[in-house]
């Protein structure tokens, strides 16, 4: 009896050291306070504005790459108003439209919305970084599953956007992106 209670003791430690670990070490752990003295400052009107191309990289829940892509985005601005049309290109062959329409709000925070994310996605803009939480729809082609998200974009000081998203599903993290946005050469 009492080893088994030992080994309670020790699962319940290595539990909890994982928790912990995954809460405040790693992706999940950033929050935009981290970021609030960064510099350069991102600001999605400036950094995320006209024709850009986007260059990534998914992973699956293993780790593995399992597509890359290019992506031109479009992206305008009227007002506090934004709309970004993404035009991607997976190695595969496949394609996919998608158009966010962004709000601008206070503080730095703003709402998006998109055709495949039921709700709005919610994110903040500090510092050098942006975050934005939102559930994205997969197609029906690949199960249609409804995956909670968190991106985070970073600027780098010659303007290039760093953009790493992770996919959950049941807190379980089942695929990642790290995608590089810079604007279009004209």
């Amino acid at each position: 009896m009492e080893a088994f209670l030992w080994f309670m003791i020790g699962l319940c430690i290595a539990v909890s050291l994982v928790f912990v670990r995954r809460r405040y070490a790693e992706f999940p752990g950033q929050s935009p306070q981290d970021y609030d003295d960064g510099f350069p400052a991102f600001s999605l009107k400036e950094h995320l504005n006209g024709e850009m191309i986007c260059e990534g990289i998914i992973f699956g829940p293993m780790g593995r790459m399992t597509s890359s892509f290019v992506a031109d985005f479009n992206i305008t601005w009227d007002g506090d108003t934004g709309v970004m049309a993404e035009e991607f290109r997976y190695n595969d062959g496949s394609t996919q439209l998608r158009q966010w329409t962004i709000t601008m709000g206070e503080d730095g925070h703003f709402t998006a919305a998109a055709p495949d994310v039921p709700g709005k996605g919610r994110g903040v803009q500090a510092g050098s970084a942006v975050q934005m939480r939102y559930k994205i729809k997969l197609p029906e082609d690949v199960g249609g599953h409804v995956l909670n998200t968190v991106d985070w974009m970073y600027l780098t000081p010659d303007g290039t956007i760093v953009n790493r998203s992770q996919f959950r599903k049941f807190g379980f993290k089942v695929a990642e992106l790290v995608a590089t946005i810079r604007p279009k050469e004209k």
